[in-house]
């Protein structure tokens, strides 16, 4: 069992109160590990994380995964349903054992707090049913914002996951360099990131998190796109060659302990054309502005402002993304995102991806990342893989 988290508890239940909320019950698989510590990797039968303002807590667990659940999650209090082996439940259904745990609790007719951006309309549906005297409000955004800081276990496994990321994409570089393929390429960095996971960290996880359907054992990603590709964003590598003349973009997507790192790199291949190189310098040069920008207190939207301001200075004021980054975390894309809207100010334990691009259709396409803590001074830059204007 993981210890107890001290203030990502507190956070969450000083969002309780600011809420008027009489306790949590959330079902999205990152909402519940960030509640629990539990991951069951694949989530065919819900797993209930159950916060109380007092900071009382129970996990609901269908009975297959008991043996994992306590051997991994920090809650005391596990709860199963469901029927496995000889395992002793609260019944058949975990509708009926968390209407249970809740009266127990003595929230039963509360106002309980959802992650209302996750439920399906029939879960809701459910829950009203088998909730009938609770008040139900949507706590979605309350969650996010605890999750927004990260407390120093994940700010360790940020640290681990971005060398992890690093070793990927120096990795990926040889491999391009050497001439291989797209998925040579891939391969390559993920057997490097797979060796460094079994060498270095035999205590930590990098299993990400599943839906009803699929699991994902192992979240150590790396993909690929050369050429014409690199406008498809996120499509699988293939076994095309990148060629003399193109530039690729390699994708690290790192993850260990539940917490994403993400570490992107553009690469020429031989001599490019000038529009290309010319890009990429410009790039470069807009991320050292906006890195200049990151400290507790700025708002967000400046980060984006920054970037804007740095492409129409250079003539790309056309090409204008919509924003130039997002924060890290649980999830590989979490909010909140860096564009024009988004006001919230920097806090020390932020995990943010920074990525201006320029994307000129068919001729351009910039794909750089880097992952960056925000500290009570400034940023301390996670992925340090080789950078700047890479040619092979």
């Amino acid at each position: 069992m993981s210890s107890v988290p001290p203030s990502r508890i507190r956070r969450l239940t000083s969002a309780m109160a600011t809420q008027d909320l009489d306790a949590m019950v959330v079902f999205k698989p990152q909402n519940s590990f960030y509640m629990s510590g539990f991951n069951p990797i694949i989530y065919s039968h819900p797993v209930v994380a159950v916060l109380c303002r007092d900071g009382e807590s129970a996990l609901l667990v269908h009975a297959l995964r008991d043996d994992h659940a306590r051997a991994a999650s920090f809650v005391d209090d596990i709860r199963l349903y469901g029927a496995w082996s000889s395992k002793v439940t609260m019944g058949p259904s975990w509708k009926s054992a968390l209407a249970t745990i809740l009266e127990e609790k003595g929230v039963a007719k509360g106002r309980i707090g959802l992650d209302m951006d996750f439920l399906s309309v029939a879960r809701f549906r459910e829950l009203e049913e088998v909730l009938p005297d609770a008040r139900l409000a949507d706590a979605s955004e309350a969650i996010m914002q605890c999750r927004y800081v990260k407390d120093p276990d994940e700010i360790e496994n940020a640290r681990a996951a971005a060398r992890m990321a690093d070793i990927g994409m120096d990795a990926a570089i040889a491999e391009l360099r050497r001439g291989g393929n797209e998925r040579e390429i891939a391969s390559a960095a993920m057997a490097a990131m797979n060796r460094a996971w079994t060498d270095d960290h035999p205590d930590k996880e990098v299993a990400d998190f599943g839906n009803l359907e699929h699991g994902v054992q192992n979240g150590l990603f790396a993909w690929v796109l050369s050429g014409e590709r690199m406008f498809l964003n996120s499509d699988n590598p293939t076994v095309r060659v990148p060629r003399r003349g193109e530039t690729a973009s390699l994708f690290i997507w790192s993850v260990l302990d539940g917490i994403h790192i993400e570490n992107e790199r553009t690469v020429m291949i031989g001599d490019v054309a000038p529009e290309k190189k010319q890009a990429l310098e410009a790039i470069l040069d807009i991320r050292a502005e906006v890195f200049a920008r990151i400290r507790p207190g700025t708002p967000i939207s400046d980060l984006f402002d920054c970037s804007k301001a740095g492409l129409e200075a250079r003539g790309y004021g056309k090409y204008i993304p919509g924003r130039i980054g997002h924060s890290m975390g649980l999830g590989a894309h979490e909010l909140p995102s860096i564009d024009a809207a988004t006001q919230v100010p920097l806090q020390p334990g932020m995990l943010l991806a920074i990525e201006p691009n320029i994307r000129i259709p068919g001729e351009v396409a910039t794909q750089i990342s880097d992952t960056v803590l925000v500290t009570e001074t400034g940023m301390e830059q996670l992925t340090r893989s080789e950078g700047g204007l890479l040619r092979v």
